[in-house]
């Protein structure tokens, strides 16, 4: 697809908003557009929140915004719908992981069967990309599913809605389980640094490009 001169809106997490990087502007967004030529790249990346909805209210109300509630409220017009979450589901959210044949938004694999159906609804002429979460230093839950079940069910259900899926897991060339590439990558082990930023943007952009 072109990407000089599109619309684009970004739904996300902390990754997203920017957390990480010393400024917003080094966020993967504002790299990627400034890279390829975007004309708007919008920002409704919120720190905290998760696809499927929260059952205990959390001390800080904006993380119970899951991605579901806020489809509504970015601008119509986008050529291009980025979505990069899930990471926040597996690492606090208490939403059950839930089946492929879940339809609402209180289990992880419903909420991504209702985000999608959601987006496509309300964008049907756009292109939505989900992508899937990058490493992170811990991907062991004793309560959960490992993180890598939670990256299959966004790419099994994107396959229902015909919806690209660019995956960071497999693709990034970002672990911080290894010590040099955290260091690099992502001190704290998860947020993006500008150099882990400028990687997702320049391996989107590639991945973009070639839809």
């Amino acid at each position: 697809m072109k990407l000089e001169g599109i619309k684009a809106n970004f739904l996300g997490d902390s990754i997203t908003a920017g957390v990480g990087v010393p400024d917003v502007k080094y966020a993967y967004l504002n790299v990627l557009k400034d890279r390829y030529g975007l004309a708007v790249a919008r920002n409704y990346g919120i720190s905290g929140t998760r696809i499927a909805r929260q059952q205990t209210p959390y001390s800080n109300p904006s993380f119970d915004r899951d991605f579901c509630s806020r489809v509504d409220e970015m601008d119509p017009d986008a050529d291009l719908v980025v979505v990069f979450g899930g990471t926040n589901d597996f690492g606090h959210g208490d939403a059950p992981f839930g089946t492929p044949d879940d339809r609402t938004v209180d289990t992880f694999c419903g909420a991504c069967h209702v985000l999608m159906r959601s987006l496509v609804e309300k964008f049907p002429a756009a292109t939505v990309v989900f992508m899937t979460p990058l490493h992170r230093a811990v991907e062991q839950n004793p309560a959960k599913p490992c993180l890598a079940a939670y990256v299959h069910a966004i790419k099994e259900t994107a396959e229902v809605y015909g919806i690209p899926v660019f995956d960071l897991y497999a693709n990034a060339g970002i672990n911080p389980q290894i010590p040099a590439q955290r260091e690099l990558y992502a001190a704290d082990g998860l947020h993006p640094t500008v150099a882990g930023a400028a990687r997702i943007a320049e391996r989107l952009g590639n991945f973009l490009l070639s839809l």
